[in-house]
């Protein structure tokens, strides 16, 4: 097989996705891509911004069929889309907002036309063919580009599908709130549904009421992917939902424990995946049964010196896994943090995400984050902490912290906010921490 059908198992008036207008069939679809692919200029690339899930879907169809390379930016701050345009200059903007990306050429989306027939072949797409090129998230270090051919992409679809045992005959919906322009977003929420013929609802809600609405808009068993974050926002809540046939969350680390209040909230199992965009999806647990995770069908794991590495069929060559792992002789494995996460204050070793999940744990702690100032002409290494916790005292935070942690960790200081920095994923870039961090500080000596 050298090739695959754009998408999986559709009725031509099936639905396909949910659009705020209604719904749009896999007929409608095909129409819209063939109608955009005709327009879009002859480019290498594209730069795909388009906020409606399912327009993206159409922007990134049309593009393949064009041999186009959609880019995928890790995120969309001006910054960031002028250094991908000014290293991808042959490259295009696809968008539907009315203030175009200084420095690239502009095409905008804005309706759709009538109806074409059905056709009587589905587009195919060969297996070698570079989609998308996603980019690092940049918290760790500069962004970089990774490659990803429709081979990859319908392959970890399709095993994701498998562990997860979704069908068409399901007739679920998955609703969202990660941007479909990362890698897990693309994965999980276009991706997915597109390979087993499931529907899309095109819509990124964000806060617990946006996401109950939009749950509510569709019928049917409904799959909620969605970050930790956003999580623990709907549980803090106590926002009611309509039946959930399963929760998948990905982006960051998900306690147990609000796994276990998120599945007797909302009456459903939840489920996380582990990956990282050089391999995308590698693995997949359901978070109240433990730590260890379950390759996904035709992953592999090999150790190679001290590293261990991600073998599959479709990635041309083996991927070094970034996080330090303890694989089993069944294949499973348990992750223990990023190498770049690992700290040693005074001869004590600890990761920062032990620290964070600790924190986490703490009873009125929405959210909070431990990490290392630059290095200064301090000779003792000390931790900060930003943690979101209204009503919480700081010596209440670091009352519980001292239960749970050695105390040469617990962080002077430990700062107080309204918020924390996360970018559409989730993540804390460290230079957006290291700036939350002063401003912080500099409010407590104006006030001092």
């Amino acid at each position: 097989m050298h090739d695959v059908p754009l998408i999986g198992p559709y009725n031509p008036d099936g639905v396909l996705a949910w659009e705020t207008d209604g719904p749009r069939t896999a007929r409608q679809f095909l129409s819209d891509v063939s109608r955009l692919a005709d327009s879009v200029p002859d480019r290498p690339a594209v730069l795909n911004l388009l906020s409606s899930r399912y327009e993206f879907l159409v922007g990134f169809a049309a593009a393949m069929l064009r041999g186009q390379i959609t880019l995928l930016p890790q995120s969309r701050a001006p910054q960031t889309l002028r250094r991908i345009a000014g290293d991808y200059r042959e490259s295009y903007c696809l968008t539907n907002q009315d203030e175009p990306v200084e420095g690239i050429e502009s095409v905008f989306l804005r309706s759709h036309g009538s109806l074409a027939a059905w056709p009587t072949r589905i587009p195919h797409i060969p297996l070698d063919q570079v989609a998308a090129i996603a980019f690092t998230s940049g918290s760790t270090g500069q962004p970089m580009p990774n490659r990803k051919t429709w081979g990859a992409l319908t392959a970890v679809a399709r095993a994701t599908g498998a562990r997860l045992q979704l069908t068409t005959g399901d007739q679920a919906t998955v609703v969202a709130t990660v941007p479909h322009q990362h890698m897990f977003g693309l994965e999980a929420s276009v991706m997915l549904p597109i390979v087993h013929g499931l529907v899309m609802h095109a819509g990124r809600p964000l806060f617990p009421a946006d996401i109950r609405d939009a749950l509510a808009e569709v019928a049917g068993k409904r799959i909620l992917v969605t970050t930790p974050l956003h999580l623990r926002a709907c549980v803090t809540e106590g926002v009611r939902v309509p039946p959930l046939g399963l929760i998948l969350s990905a982006t960051a680390p998900l306690p147990q424990s609000l796994a276990q209040e998120a599945e007797r909230h909302f009456q459903t199992e939840v489920h996380e995946i582990f990956g990282f965009a050089e391999a995308g999806s590698v693995a997949e647990r359901r978070t109240i049964d433990g730590d260890r995770w379950r390759p996904l069908d035709g992953v592999r794991l090999a150790q190679d010196q001290a590293v261990w590495m991600v073998q599959t069929s479709y990635l041309p060559t083996p991927v070094r896994v970034p996080d330090r792992i303890t694989v089993d002789a069944d294949g499973q494995f348990v992750v223990h943090g990023r190498g770049v996460d690992q700290i040693n204050i005074a001869g004590h070793r600890v990761s920062l995400g032990d620290l964070n999940q600790k924190l986490l744990e703490i009873e009125g702690v929405q959210d909070g984050v431990f990490f290392l100032p630059d290095e200064g002409a301090d000779l003792v290494t000390r931790l900060i902490a930003c943690v979101v916790a209204p009503g919480k005292t700081v010596e209440e935070i670091q009352q519980a912290l001292r239960r749970r942690i050695d105390p040469v960790f617990l962080p002077r200081p430990l700062l107080l906010v309204p918020r924390l920095p996360r970018n559409d994923t989730g993540k804390l870039p460290r230079e957006a921490l290291l700036k939350l961090a002063e401003q912080q500080a500099e409010g407590l000596s104006h006030e001092a």
